[in-house]
Formats: structure tokens, sequence, C-alpha cells
């Protein structure tokens, strides 16, 4: 089953400390800073994404959906806000979709809903790992290994995760 990635994208921008400092200057920045990592990040996990801005407050003349690079981009129509369009994704989407937001009512919605959610730091940081440079080029000699250390704690899950939250982890885990 594939993954389709819906991104609350102001939400992201604004969570995060490198796209923040961006936005700040302009807010057109942040957004094409935001779908140039998206683009690159797609390049490697090949997800569909679809990233949601507010067009509530943004200028007529913009399109509402685009495709830039494989990234779909959709802003909300005047007096709309993205929280909405992101719903009406994830119901129709279901279980195929993964949000990414910060939003407690966006994400509770969409667990309800059968989606999983990631926290937009945490996406973050999973976009930043996903695009790191091939484990090949580490040179694994000069990390010094410190062998079996014996204990007698016991490994393993004190009890098994619920079925939700194992499907949620199976979806995460593709990211």
């Amino acid at each position: 089953m594939s993954v389709h990635i819906v991104i609350d994208g102001y939400n992201l921008i604004r969570q995060s400390p490198t796209l923040s400092t961006i936005e700040y200057s302009s807010l057109e920045k942040g957004r094409e800073a935001l779908l140039e990592r998206l683009v690159f990040y797609k390049r490697i996990k090949h997800h569909s994404i679809t990233v949601v801005f507010d067009g509530a407050n943004a200028d007529t003349h913009m399109e509402r959906r685009t495709r830039r690079k494989g990234i779909n981009v959709v802003f909300s129509r005047p007096g709309e806000l993205a929280d909405s369009v992101i719903k009406r994704i994830v119901t129709r989407e279901r279980e195929r979709a993964v949000v990414v937001t910060s939003d407690r009512e966006v994400a509770d919605f969409a667990a309800k809903k059968g989606a999983a959610t990631v926290d937009s730091i945490e996406f973050e940081n999973k976009m930043k790992m996903a695009t790191y440079p091939d484990m090949n080029e580490v040179d694994f000699a000069e990390i010094e290994d410190k062998g079996w250390i014996p204990t007698t704690k016991k490994k393993g899950p004190s009890r098994r995760l619920s079925k939700r939250q194992r499907k949620k982890s199976s979806r995460t885990r593709k990211l």
C-alpha cells in the first residue's frame, strides 16, 4: 500500500526553526524553501505528497491547485482554512494518508478517520535523515567497538501495542 503524505504547509514552516526564519523575511520564500526540501525528499522516498496552504488571505490571482516537480500544492479557497481542506483529503484517503501537522484538532480528526499522524518537527527530522549522504561513505573502522555488555535486563516490549498503534507505526516507518 502506497502512502500519501498530506502536509499542513504553514504549520510545518512555522514549527521548523530554519524555515520560520526564511518565512520571516517573506512568506513566499518560506513556501519555496519548504517545496524545495520536499522535492528532494520525494526523489529519495517516492511517496505522493500534497502540501496544503491557507489561501484565506492569499492573492486572488494565485492558482488554487498546482503541481510543482511532483509535489501537489493546494491553497484553500478564500474564507476557508487549510484545516478543512486537509480534513476533506483525509476523509477521502483514510488509512492511506499520513498527516503532518502539529495542530491537535487536525491530528485527532485524522486519527479518527484511520490516518496516521506525524508531528511537524518529527517529520522535518525524518526529512533530514532521509537526505543524509549514503551510509556507504561512513568509515566504520573509526567507530570504536564496545563489545557485548552482560546484563540480566529483559528485552522487548512489556506489552503488545494496540492494532491501531501497530498500523500507524508501520506507515510512519516508511517515511
